[in-house]
């Protein structure tokens, strides 16, 4: 009988833990995106953007998302080419998402792109280990 109740007690742990993450404040959403989206919400980190700002923000994202994914070959690492071409187009999107904030918010905007880590080759496995 204790078994069934700690493995009923296992299983309602698990499967709330989905649940849980949904709750959190942006529904855990720094912990769960990776990559160009996770690197746009650190940049607007502390920053409360209008409905209107909202809708342009979206749009730039949107129009760079394919021309980024169009340099990725599946199960390859990208070139320095290509690795400079997504750096182009990374700052390209960084300079046409900071034209949409007001004075204030650029300079918020400013400090985190310049707290963000700096991405060059990888040494090692990703995390460090």
């Amino acid at each position: 009988m204790k078994l069934h109740l700690a493995v009923a007690i296992a299983a309602a742990a698990v499967l709330s833990a989905p649940a849980a993450v949904a709750q959190m404040p942006g529904g855990g959403g720094m912990m769960r995106q990776r990559g160009p989206a996770r690197m746009n919400e650190m940049l607007f980190r502390g920053i409360t953007l209008t409905t209107a700002q909202r809708a342009r923000v979206d749009s730039i994202e949107a129009a760079y998302q394919p021309r980024m994914r169009a340099l990725f070959t599946p199960g390859q690492r990208p070139d320095s080419a290509t690795r400079v071409r997504m750096g182009e187009l990374r700052q390209a999107e960084h300079r046409d998402l900071r034209a949409v904030l007001t004075p204030d918010q650029r300079r918020i905007f400013d400090k985190n792109a310049s707290e963000m880590p700096k991405y060059g080759p990888r040494r090692g496995p990703p995390g460090g280990a």
